[in-house]
Parts: structure tokens; C-alpha cells; sequence
């Protein structure tokens, strides 16, 4: 009750309402300042020296209250002039795995002549470090935000926190903003998956033996394959002691097998998420290896294929099912 409270307030003070799509501006409303520790220090002196010079009639001392308080006020437009009206920007965003780090990228876009100094920015959340960065006149900078990933599927970027305590650090200007965008999260690669699902049956040649003439592609190796067929310039790129899988050159006429990841063919008694890091470490295997795959999950059934586009259209599927 009282955590809904706080966010009715902050919703009608602070204007966080929901997430804004394309360029936004920060306008007078959207842009707040209060004293900061140092400032309500500075306060208080003021008070001090203006009782103090009211009680002694002290010409100098209402002089010396009177600087300060217009160097405050001086401070004060320059502080918020440092924030408001600028215009800020989402970027693309990059998928991970489940339990890495997404990066979101956002543009600061400075359409004012003046500089703009000190800018700290970061996740508005408790515990997360901030940037701060300086904006020239008519330019504008990119940053880029971390952001820890727990479960597959899409992520929304958390609300983003813009302060200044220029030029003097007597006050905080601040702002918030919700960007529209969106981040995809695969689910996490199983550890230690077992090998690579390998189908299919012998294929042979009309006369009855295997051609070695036309090189075919690769496939994952199998007992008792001729080590003069490993194809050793794909055994180079991996490491077998932490896992890689051997490949076998494969021939036109010779004997074939085909690799199909499919959710169906999986023990039932695992869970689905189980099933879905193991099918993901798979693909990752099969297209490290550079080896062809077919993919079935649900109503996505892709035909054998290699390449970063057949290996992201699995891990999207992966990381949507049944979200």
C-alpha cells in the first residue's frame, strides 16, 4: 500500500508516467531542483548573516548577505539551463543471454549553442553506477548502459536518472526518463549439454561405396570415422578440452547424418526451461562448428541450415517461446 502510494506521488510530482517512444524533450516541467547538502549549508549561513547584520545594523554584512544570495540565484539558472531542454534518444539494443549484462544505448542531444557540463547519467535504480559526460554545443553524445538480465524474453529498459550539481554543487537538478525500447534475452546455454543430437541413416552411392571426390560440408564426428576425413582447420577453431566438438568432413555420395534440435524429441521429464538452455547450447555448438542443423519448436520448424541468420531466427524462437 505504501510502495503504491509513493508511486501515485512520484507519477503527479515527477511526471513518471509510462515509456516514450522516439526523441523526447526536457522541457521547464520535466526539469526539478532542490538544495544540496552543501546547498542547504549555504542556506543556513545566509540566515545566519542576514540575523546577525539585522541585529548589529551591519551595512557590510547585509552587503555580504546580499552577494552571496545573488551568486545562489546566479547558480540557480545556470544549473537548470545545464539540463532542461535537452533532447534525448533510445539507440538499437543488443541482444545476450539470460544472466549477461544487456547494453542499451542512449543519445544526449544538445540543439542549444551553449555547453552543457557535468551531466551524471545511469539507472535511476539504487546501486547502479552513473556517467558523467560534457555536451558541446549543437552535438551530442552516446552512452552506452548495463543492465543485469535474469530471464529469457524481452526486457524494458528501467527508467534512466539525469543530474547536475554545476556549476557551483549548491543545488540538484534532475530529470527521469522512461525510453520505449526494449532489449531480447536468450535463455542461458546449459552447461556441459550433452552432444549434439545426430539423426538419420547411412546413405550410400548407386555402386555401393562412398565417394571421397566432392567435399559436401562437415558433420559432428562419429565413432569409428577415418581420422585422414576430421576436418581439422574447423578443429582448430575450438577447443576439445572445454567441450568443442570434433567434425568430420562429409562427401557427395558418402555417408551422411543430419543434426535436428527439436524440443519434442527431448526427455519429458525435464523441465522446459532445462529443455530450451539445452537446445540453445546446441545451436551455439552447431553454429560454432559450423556444422548444418534443423531447428523444431512449436511452430517454428526451420529447415537445415548454418549461418548467423539461421542461428539468430532459433535463438529468438528460443528465447519467445510461450512468452
Amino acid at each position: 500500500m505504501l510502495i503504491s502510494l509513493r508511486q501515485r506521488l512520484r507519477k503527479m510530482i515527477f511526471l513518471e508516467n509510462k515509456p516514450e517512444s522516439g526523441e523526447v524533450l526536457l522541457k521547464q516541467r520535466r526539469v526539478f531542483t532542490l538544495p544540496s547538502k552543501p546547498g542547504w549549508m549555504f542556506i543556513l549561513l545566509l540566515l545566519l548573516m542576514f540575523v546577525t547584520a539585522t541585529n548589529y545594523n551591519l551595512s557590510l554584512g547585509f552587503a555580504l548577505t546580499f552577494v552571496l544570495a545573488s551568486i545562489a540565484m546566479v547558480n540557480t539558472f545556470f544549473g537548470f539551463r545545464n539540463l532542461a531542454y535537452l533532447h534525448l534518444n533510445a539507440g538499437p539494443t543488443q541482444a545476450v543471454f539470460a544472466g549477461e549484462e544487456t547494453q542499451y544505448t542512449v543519445f544526449l542531444i544538445n540543439r542549444r549553442a551553449h555547453q552543457r557540463y557535468a551531466i551524471w547519467v545511469g539507472i535511476a535504480e539504487a546501486g547502479h553506477p552513473e556517467t558523467a559526460v560534457d555536451i558541446g554545443g549543437q552535438s551530442q553524445v552516446s552512452l552506452q548502459l548495463s543492465y543485469p538480465t535474469k530471464q529469457r524474453g524481452w526486457q524494458s529498459i528501467p527508467r534512466i536518472r539525469l543530474q547536475t550539481w554545476f556549476p557551483l554543487g549548491m543545488l540538484r537538478v534532475w530529470s527521469t526518463w522512461l525510453p520505449d525500447s526494449q532489449a531480447l534475452v536468450y535463455p542461458q546455454p546449459e552447461l556441459n549439454a550433452p552432444p549434439l543430437p545426430v539423426t538419420g541413416v547411412s546413405k550410400d552411392t548407386e555402386h555401393g561405396h562412398s565417394g571421397h571426390e566432392d567435399f559436401a560440408g562437415v558433420r559432428a564426428y562419429q565413432s569409428g570415422d577415418p581420422l585422414k576425413h576430421l576436418a581439422w582447420k574447423q578443429i582448430a577453431r575450438v577447443d576439445t578440452a572445454l567441450g568443442g566438438q570434433l567434425v568430420t568432413k562429409q562427401f557427395a555420395g558418402g555417408t551422411g547424418s543430419d543434426i535436428v534440435i527439436d524440443f519434442a524429441a527431448l526427455p519429458r521429464i525435464l523441465d522446459t526451461e532445462l529443455k530450451l538452455s539445452r537446445m540453445t547450447s546446441w545451436v551455439m555448438e552447431a553454429d560454432r562448428n559450423g556444422l548444418l542443423y534443423a531447428f523444431k519448436l512449436g511452430s517454428s520448424n526451420f529447415a537445415a541450415a548454418q549461418g548467423p541468420a539461421h542461428r539468430d531466427a532459433c535463438l529468438r524462437a528460443l528465447a519467445l517461446y510461450e512468452l
